[in-house]
């Protein structure tokens, strides 16, 4: 027992600690994704070229990784451990997903107030607990499901408003639909995807955060790099030029976007893809109050009805964890 008591005592500043880094992590986190949409939308042009911005984070994440990597020592040890068929089996899928989710969260930016996008991006939580369940076997409580649930809800609510309230043409109403409310969706079942496999790989084979951000980007960049052979926006690089409608204030939601994406890594690494849910309620506030105060933008009544079906739901997830029965002798 003394055993027990000494050992427990040991740990405590150890658990203190890391549970104070999963906080300041997903402090940093919640601003970063609560002011992305806004930022994203008021310094990156319409007729900026996706491929390019999405390249550049890409490479951004990358120089930020190295830098922490060789501000905390670990660089030379994780060079000299490196192997190629370590790094696909822990990056290269979740690295193809990531590259063509950024790309649909481009297109989705422009064609959605930054309030309803970020509601809506919130189902990938939904998607995450799905895939973590079929990859990790990580259970959810009845409440959980219930909650999770909800928020689907909230997210079809939305969809519907998003397409009926603005009363302007069917033409509109096709161009929110198809290029502001699918692509956000379909980047959430994306996101589930490789935030379970990126949990996976942190947690159950130890691959380091800051390592497999530099091995997503990379193989996100060479899958973005092919599409250009193709893709319309390889052609309007070829045409136009890679920053194609930049200007210097670009660069600030760039840089934001690629210390985000070093942040989810962090934060899946320490916390799991699904429990990062008060991450996204206090990230729905940011945005709420930032597109108020900046653009004067009173939320929508669906928003209004939406917004605590969201917060609740998710609520009731962190509050409701899944306990293991424990078997009776």
């Amino acid at each position: 027992m003394a055993t027990n008591a000494v050992k427990s005592k040991k740990s405590t500043p150890r658990s203190d600690k890391t549970s104070a880094r999963i906080w300041f992590y997903s402090l940093l986190l919640t601003l970063q994704y609560g002011a992305q949409p806004l930022i994203s939308k008021r310094f990156i042009r319409r007729e900026v070229i996706v491929t390019s911005s999405v390249l550049t984070c890409e490479i951004a994440k990358v120089i930020c990784a190295l830098f922490f990597m060789t501000k905390d020592g670990t660089l030379k040890k994780v060079y000299n451990e490196w192997t190629l068929v370590g790094a696909l089996t822990a990056s290269g899928l979740p690295a193809a997903i990531y590259a063509l989710q950024n790309s649909l969260l481009q297109i989705s930016y422009k064609n959605l107030d930054s309030l309803t996008f970020s509601m809506l991006n919130q189902t990938k939580i939904f998607f995450t607990a799905i895939f973590t369940y079929f990859i990790m076997r990580q259970k959810q409580s009845i409440q959980q499901i219930g909650a999770l649930f909800l928020l689907i809800i909230a997210a079809v609510l939305l969809s519907i408003g998003e397409g009926s309230s603005k009363g302007t043409s069917s033409a509109d109403a096709e161009q929110i639909l198809f290029y502001g409310i699918i692509p956000v969706l379909v980047a959430s079942v994306l996101s589930g995807l490789a935030s379970s496999l990126c949990q996976w790989a942190s947690q159950v084979k130890k691959h380091s955060s800051y390592l497999m951000t530099v091995e997503m980007s990379f193989v996100g960049c060479l899958c973005l790099l092919l599409s250009t052979s193709k893709s319309p926006d390889g052609e309007a690089i070829r045409q136009h030029g890679f920053f194609y409608g930049w200007t210097p204030l670009t660069l600030i939601p760039v840089i934001f976007n690629a210390l985000g994406g070093i942040l989810v890594g962090l934060v899946t690494s320490h916390a799991g893809g699904v429990r990062k849910g008060f991450v996204i309620v206090s990230a729905l506030l940011v945005t709420a109050m930032m597109q108020f105060i900046f653009e004067g933008k009173p939320p929508s009544l669906y928003c209004l009805v939406a917004l605590p079906i969201v917060v609740c739901s998710i609520s009731i997830y962190q509050k409701y964890p899944y306990q293991v029965k424990k078997k009776e002798l």
